[in-house]
């Protein structure tokens, strides 16, 4: 087994350092995650870049945006972002049936979010090979062409933490340990 080092400002590679400095400022505090991909500066800053596109240049709101992280999150299985997602919902003010719904893989309060983790939900578990119908089935929720592909960009970015962690088993940080997660198995 390969232990990931958990970076420090100290001890990251010289192209990471200013990385790990931008997380530090933006976090209050440096996420392991950020601290694993430090070992190669092209995911950080891949990484980095993605987040701030999903989170700050896409058309969705709050509640939207956790559709799809959580939704990826939750899919893939990833210990560490699911209860990092349930952390920033919670800063991001969004409604904690939401979370719940996200995280137990139950009914979502409104038709609207439950189309988005639906469609979100096809694109990865066909690869983005998503049908007409499927497509249809989107748009005719409200959803607009620019947002299935902004769906594809959230796919993307998780792809990036929810493997890394995975590979890493990055350790949950302590401010999200209160939000620990498993993925529920069938009865």
């Amino acid at each position: 087994m390969t232990d990931f080092p958990l970076h420090t400002p100290e001890t990251a590679p010289e192209a990471s350092k200013p990385l790990i400095e931008a997380s530090q400022k933006a976090f209050g505090r440096l996420p392991g995650l950020h601290a694993v991909m430090a070992e190669a500066p092209a995911l950080l800053e891949g990484y980095q870049q993605l987040h701030r596109l999903f989170a700050e240049e896409t058309s969705f709101d709050k509640d939207e945006l956790t559709v799809v992280w959580q939704t990826i999150n939750v899919e893939h299985n990833c210990h560490y972002c699911v209860p990092a997602h349930t952390g920033i919902a919670k800063r991001m003010t969004v409604d904690d049936a939401i979370s719940e719904a996200l995280r137990n893989e139950t009914p979502l309060p409104n038709a609207h979010l439950e189309a988005l983790r639906s469609f979100t939900l096809q694109v990865v578990r066909q690869r983005g090979d998503v049908s007409d119908d499927q497509v249809q089935a989107f748009l005719d929720a409200g959803f607009t062409q620019r947002q299935i592909l902004e769906v594809v960009l959230g796919v993307a970015q998780k792809v990036m933490s929810n493997y890394t962690n995975h590979l890493a088993k990055t350790p949950v940080d302590a401010p999200m340990r209160a939000f620990a997660w498993e993925k529920r198995r069938p009865a």
